[in-house]
């Protein structure tokens, strides 16, 4: 690469590290958050639930908005409010401003996210090029995820006011850099915005993943109410958008068949991840009482992708083709959660390891592969959209997950004891084992039966 756009390259990876560090930076201060704030349960789980809600509502507007508006005006902008609102949370000596921050703060990664992967597609030719820097990209983007919880540990143990400072420096520092090294807009869509279709489609999107969030807390009845009406907003989105003159989404740009398997299988594979954290975060602190830091530290191996993504990765990619690469971290992702399903009251941490390398490595295969195969073949102008459609399969797939887990969870626990939390440990590792299994179900339905066998092939080499 040039100097210019190695430079791009680093701005916009270490923009999309920033968002992982943020997620995961949180879970481990919550509870020095509640002790100082008094917050009930019910508030504290909406400090991370509001980010999900902005983010997850308004992702798939702000990839049109970046078509439409410009990618460098979007991301610069929405950087800024993400700098402003972080500082907020730092400041909240309240739960409802807290919440209020972390849900502007969202829809301000909402609308960068798709902006900065966008930038990316457009900037990178289509081929060698532009895989291994979307490699890069999602390499450091799960290495934020993996690392966060160690620099969340380190930070909350100084003050849990840090966790929303450090982005804040970070942010400002990040947004300098992006004022002179990201490109000005060349091209944009043509077209007015599609106001009405805007509204139906980020309501919808709100109401799903306000009701996904809520789902293990509240009455079967009321998730049903709850997705019946984001479909009735999705139907009414879908009728706006067959009219509309310029539309906000281009419905014919679902025909495209590697976009639909590429956002279901990011779906599930996020999914399976998050839920599988979720166990392992609970096994080691409330089972055998590790602190936040030991936690992060021992979870630090999943970053491991930041290494092999933007090397091994392009090198299997090239030899055995995108899809069976997929597979072969589908098929590595099932084999260590699977390991993880005997789960006793005393493992040692040797034990817990094999899975936890797998699970890396079938990150630095996958993950940013997926990205790869759902903006191969889009038009320039359309690389928001198809980057925000990304996003929405990302952070769906995390609120799903995580609401199906903690669901087999609590119905697994029959009591306090150890044995039954154990039981409700071992019972919800298989939610993460039925998801991953799926999503490579998806993609071996892309692959030609001659083809299959470099599943095997790409798992040899790895």
């Amino acid at each position: 690469m040039t100097r210019s756009r190695t430079l791009l390259l680093l701005v916009l990876s270490g923009a999309i590290f920033l968002e992982g560090v943020d997620v995961s930076m949180m879970g481990v201060a919550l509870p020095s958050i509640r002790e100082e704030l008094g917050l009930a349960t019910s508030e504290l789980q909406w400090i991370v639930s509001a980010y999900v809600l902005g983010y997850g509502g308004f992702v798939l507007l702000g990839g049109r908005a970046a078509d439409l508006l410009g990618r460098r005006r979007m991301f610069l902008s929405w950087m800024a409010v993400f700098i402003v609102f972080s500082a907020l949370g730092g400041i909240a000596d309240s739960g409802w401003l807290l919440i209020l921050a972390r849900f502007v703060t969202g829809v301000a990664a909402g609308f960068m996210a798709p902006a900065g992967l966008s930038i990316i597609t457009s900037s990178f030719a289509e081929g060698s090029e532009r895989n291994r820097a979307l490699l890069i990209y999602a390499g450091v983007a799960a290495a934020g995820f993996s690392l966060g919880m160690v620099v969340g540990g380190l930070l909350t143990a100084i003050g849990w006011r840090w966790v929303f400072f450090a982005p804040v420096a970070m942010a400002s520092l990040l947004m300098l850099a992006a004022m002179r090294v990201v490109p000005r807009d060349a091209e944009r869509a043509a077209g007015a915005f599609d106001l009405s279709g805007a509204l139906s489609l980020t309501a919808a999107m709100i109401l799903l993943v306000f009701t996904v969030v809520r789902a293990p807390d509240v009455d079967v009845a009321l998730t049903v109410v709850g997705l019946v009406g984001s479909a009735a907003l999705l139907a009414a989105f879908v009728a706006v958008e067959r009219r509309a003159a310029a539309p906000l989404v281009r419905l014919g740009i679902l025909r495209s068949a590697s976009l639909v398997r590429a956002n279901v299988g990011t779906m599930l594979f996020i999914g399976a991840f998050v839920a599988f954290q979720f166990v392992a975060v609970l096994y080691l602190q409330e089972l055998r009482d590790w602190s936040p830091v030991e936690t992060g530290l021992a979870l630090m191996v999943l970053g491991i992708d930041a290494i092999l993504a933007p090397t091994l990765t392009p090198r299997l990619v090239e030899r055995f083709g995108k899809l069976p690469v997929i597979g072969a971290g589908m098929v590595l992702a099932a084999v260590g959660y699977g390991l993880f399903l005997p789960l006793g009251p005393d493992w040692t941490y040797l034990q817990m390891l094999p899975t936890i390398v797998l699970v890396g490595v079938a990150f630095a295969l996958a993950f940013g592969t997926l990205m790869i195969v759902a903006t191969d073949g889009i038009a320039e102008h359309e690389q928001g959209l198809a980057s925000g459609l990304q996003y929405v399969s990302l952070q769906f797939g995390a609120a799903v997950g995580l609401a199906v887990v903690a669901a087999v969870n609590v119905a697994a626990t029959d009591g306090t004891s150890e044995a039954a939390r154990l039981d409700g440990y071992q019972a919800a590792l298989f939610v993460p084992v039925a998801a991953v299994l799926l999503a490579l179900a998806v993609t071996a339905t892309a692959l030609p039966e001659s083809r299959r066998a470099s599943v095997i092939g790409a798992c040899s080499s790895t």
